[in-house]
């Protein structure tokens, strides 16, 4: 028996999600061809701020990626746009010429921002964002350009702006309301979220009604109604959406806003459906990605022949993460004469939620900054649920205990985990038992579950923890400190995958229980913000230790050690008098050779430091970071009769090339020219030896008080190779091991080989070295630049006050 051929228009997270369905239900009943107009496979449109805020790339936002069309035998055609239907032979055209007939069609065409008919409205510089592309075009004008203003205050607007804000533009957001996401937040939660986005960088023109775009060529700036305005070169407008409904209006498809559809998203057209934002049901059409997933649920059944409850509409939910910022709604959410609210208020922690009722039935809630409870709430609002359904949500708030242990455990089986995918508890805890799945990443690649939005990853957690019970507990997690629960991992994947960027959100975000956190997790959220975040970051210098805010070595008396760099321990007489005479201007008690071959001024006061520094004009040595602090060398090939290699220039070549790097613990380093090891290669951070024809690496030493020898790491012949394979474990180690975990302890924990298995794929290697060279290129020596801009004495003055 031939297949059924069936073709989807439009290649976005609505069609193919209908696809995903369909495959799962009648996978071999079909021959599914794809139609996009994009040149992309499937990618995740609610992360789009994450690529436009330089978190991920692009293909950290695909959903489905080329090889899974491939794998399920679907023909996708990108760069294709659908212009013609021939419902009558059942064939549909494309603009590059390709015929495809079809025996069912799908239209999930989506929709096109509205761009507002502003004078101006051409100009160059003047956008919208709604996909790739103009995440491409924002980059690009943020790397010439300064002032950006975005048209619209809701939620795609303030995404966009958030974006906009991390490629360090100045950003304006223009709406034409009083408040901010007036279609989803009450009055109360609109100033809240306004007052925090405020406090990040973000400007607010509230009420004002856009007149014109003017400029010459490229805009220039907004002129308002009022007669004010506001200088901007680069305009994104994100106003609002209109169903994409052209194609089927014009081959005699039903359209009104949208496409009609009734309750099993058929149109008018026999075996032609329409789903996601182009459909429209009962008289709405939806524009989060629930309900159209919802819809795509009931459609595949539906085309496989699959008994199903029809789809009667959606309640709406909206979740927003805009850099650590939680807002949740759902429902109703302004009051009205027949509602009751129930209202919790906490300015100090910055918490508010609303539940509205009416006749004893729960309807709608707001919530901001505390949105653990919107997935329940979400469920009670769906199911109609009773108002006393609402005490033990509200328990925790008035300081009393919440009657369930687990917010899941009260959960039932059909109820949803994750809303967007619409992934149930049961399914969930089925794929958990059946297939021993231990992670939220392996539930979420086998569930879907979290793949969307990712609000309902901690449920997604706790309810692993609850399915594998002592199994799970038998993973140890070692929490950061005891301010929190969270392990090290688990913090750097909330900074990355909620945009955190100070310390202060990480802390209210993950509800740190010690309000300004202690002394071990200060210093190290610091480093993970800035290792996450190399560009975006500004270093917080009140979180650092005593040491690496005054840029030298407190010594038991009170006095400090003052140590500039000397690179591989290479000095000359210019340099040395300039130590001599610093030594003997400020009293210096004594002057020191180091164990790593520089020159330790010990007995400084702290008063003297900054003009210490000035009259050194020297780079500083780090003697005191959770950085590199020497790169010891042997004499080399040049002078010694044993050396095989050219240590001393190997050596200030690395010390060089990552001179300033941030680790989360010292890292010391050494070349030797031989075997004979006499800088002490063997047990250092990384060492290197010369060898007949190349160099070998070690790794992992430390000559501390627990002593370790290093381990063999790679052999390889070039200066070069040496380079690059030391700077790609060294960000390895950066980017995976805990604040204040030396190297030596780290490869212990990890595993040498899995460390070598990692770094022996040049692709990789050159990924991690990117990133090492992205954190570099924003490095600076503090007191090398207070001294050319003459503020030495002030600087000085605020670390101290520090």
């Amino acid at each position: 028996m031939s297949k059924r051929k069936l073709v989807l228009v439009g290649n976005g997270m609505a069609g193919v999600n209908s696809i995903e369905h369909i495959l799962k239900l009648s996978g071999d009943v079909f021959d599914i061809t794809i139609f996009g107009t994009e040149p992309y496979p499937n990618y995740n449109r609610i992360q789009l701020s994450y690529v436009l805020g330089g978190e991920s790339k692009l293909e950290d936002i695909m959903i489905n990626d080329w090889d899974w069309y491939k794998d399920n035998q679907i023909q996708l055609h990108t760069g294709q746009t659908v212009t013609r239907i021939d419902t009558e032979n059942q064939c549909v055209y494309t603009d590059g010429g390709i015929a495809q007939p079809y025996d069912d069609l799908i239209l999930a065409t989506g929709s096109n921002p509205f761009m507002l008919p502003l004078p101006g409205a051409n100009l160059s510089g003047v956008i919208s964002y709604r996909d790739i592309k103009d995440c491409e075009m924002m980059i690009e004008a943020s790397k010439k350009y300064k002032k950006a203003a975005v048209i619209g205050g809701g939620l795609l607007g303030l995404e966009a702006a958030r974006g906009l804000l991390n490629l360090s533009m100045d950003v304006s957001v223009i709406h034409v309301f009083d408040h901010l996401m007036e279609r989803q937040l009450d009055p109360t939660a609109s100033l809240l979220l306004q007052a925090e986005l405020e406090s990040q960088g973000m400007k607010f023109l509230m009420g004002k009604q856009t007149e014109e775009l003017y400029g010459s060529e490229r805009v220039e700036g907004i002129r308002f109604k009022d007669g004010t305005y506001v200088e901007a070169d680069l305009v994104v407008m994100a106003v609002g959406i209109r169903p994409n409904v052209a194609l089927a209006k014009e081959y005699g498809i039903e359209v009104n806003r949208g496409i009609v559809v009734n309750d099993f998203l058929e149109t008018n057209i026999k075996n032609i459906y329409a789903v996601g934002e182009c459909a429209e049901h009962r008289g709405i059409v939806y524009g989060l990605v629930a309900p159209l997933y919802e819809q795509g649920a009931v459609l595949a059944k539906r085309i496989c022949g699959v008994e199903t409850k029809p789809y009667e509409g959606s309640v709406l939910s909206t979740k927003l993460k805009v850099s650590g910022v939680d807002v949740f709604s759902a429902g109703e959410f302004m009051d009205q004469p027949d509602t009751k609210a129930y209202r919790y208020q906490d300015d100090f922690n910055g918490v508010y939620k609303k539940v509205l009722v009416r006749e004893n039935t729960i309807v709608g809630a707001v919530l901001f900054g505390d949105t653990t409870d919107g997935t329940r709430l979400f469920q009670l609002i769906r199911n109609s649920a009773d108002a006393t359904e609402l005490k033990p949500l509200f328990a925790a708030s008035q300081g009393e205990e919440k009657i369930a242990a687990s917010q899941v455990e009260g959960m039932a089986g059909d109820e949803l985990i994750c809303g967007c995918n619409g992934v149930s508890k049961d399914a969930i805890v089925q794929a958990i038992q059946e297939k021993g799945l231990d992670s939220v990443e392996a539930i979420k690649g086998c569930t879907g579950a979290s793949r969307s939005c990712g609000g309902c990853k901690p449920l997604v957690q706790e309810l692993l923890q609850c399915t594998l019970g002592d199994a799970f507990q038998a993973v140890e997690k070692e929490p950061v400190c005891s301010c929190t629960d969270l392990s090290r991992d688990e913090v750097v994947e909330a900074i990355r995958t909620m945009q955190l960027t100070t310390s202060k959100e990480v802390m209210n975000v993950l509800e740190w229980k010690q309000e300004g956190g202690c002394s071990k997790c200060r210093p190290a959220l610091n480093y993970y913000l800035g290792m996450v975040w190399p560009v975006e970051h500004e270093d917080e210098r009140h979180s650092r230790f005593v040491n690496e805010r005054l840029h030298a070595n407190i010594q038991n008396d009170g006095t400090y050690s003052v140590v500039p760099r000397i690179y591989g321990g290479v000095t000359n007489p210019d340099q040395l008098r300039k130590i001599a005479d610093v030594a003997d201007k400020y009293q210096v008690p004594m002057v020191k050779i180091t164990g790593g071959q520089r020159i330790d001024l010990l007995g400084v006061k702290k008063e003297d430091l900054p003009k210490m520094w000035e009259d050194l004009d020297m780079p500083s040595g780090h003697a005191y970071a959770k950085a590199l602090r020497t790169v010891k060398t042997c004499v080399g090939e040049s002078f010694c009769r044993f050396g095989t290699q050219d240590s001393i220039g190997m050596g200030i070549e690395m010390e060089k090339r990552f001179e300033g790097l941030w680790t989360p613990h010292k890292v010391k380093m050494a070349v030797s020219a031989c075997p004979r090891n006499c800088a002490e290669s063997g047990i250092k951070d990384i060492g290197v030896v010369g060898v007949d024809g190349g160099w070998e690496l070690y790794v992992g030493g430390n000559g501390g008080v627990h002593l370790r020898g290093g381990d063999l790491f790679v052999k390889v012949k070039t200066k070069e190779e040496v380079l690059e394979w030391s700077a790609a474990f060294m960000q390895y180690y950066r980017e995976t091991a805990k604040y204040l975990e030396r190297t030596s302890h780290w490869v212990e924990r990890m595993g040498l080989e899995p460390v070598k298995q990692v770094l022996a794929d040049a692709k990789k290697r050159q990924e991690l070295i990117a990133r090492m060279d992205e954190a570099l290129s924003v490095v600076k020596d503090p007191w090398k630049e207070a001294i050319e801009e003459k503020q030495v004495r002030g600087m000085f003055e605020t670390i101290t006050a520090q």
